[in-house]
């Protein structure tokens, strides 16, 4: 499975333990930054990493920001991607099995590393359910952006 993993400033130190976590367990996960602790803008990343998931570089990926919340959204901005914040091993479970979740993002100043390595490592091995799920995961693909409906 190949693994792109991207962060701003304040995720960087998790980032790159996390890195030595997933290569240590064989993964092949690409660093696409940021590779320093200057203020850099959340957003790029994340659109760079989404969009190369959303095309099929990488299976999946891995967002860190301050919280995650931010990463999050703006890696949902980018067609074809279901990005989840996920704080607990149970959120990691359920965005595979329910929501199809390609990209997890995670909060460099909200997760210890420790529970960091239990999310991702749940989240990487965890599928989908597919069934019921399926359906809901189609019709969030198929949301238009811009324009607010009631159907």
């Amino acid at each position: 499975m190949k693994i792109a993993i991207g962060a701003d400033h304040r995720g960087l130190s998790l980032k790159e333990k996390l890195i030595r976590f997933l290569r240590g367990h064989g993964f092949e996960v690409a660093d696409l930054g940021t590779h320093q602790k200057k203020s850099c803008d959340y957003p790029d990343i994340a659109a760079t990493l989404a969009r190369r998931v959303a095309l099929g570089t990488f299976d999946r990926g891995v967002l860190i920001c301050g919280t995650g919340i931010g990463m999050s959204i703006a890696a949902n901005k980018i067609k074809g991607i279901r990005a989840a914040r996920c704080v607990t091993p149970r959120d990691a479970r359920l965005s595979r099995e329910h929501n199809d979740a390609n990209i997890l993002a995670l909060g460099g100043n909200t997760t210890s590393l420790r529970l960091a390595k239990v999310i991702v490592g749940i989240w990487l091995k965890t599928t989908s359910e597919g069934g019921r799920h399926r359906r809901r995961v189609r019709k969030i693909g198929k949301l238009e952006r811009g324009k607010v409906r009631d159907d």
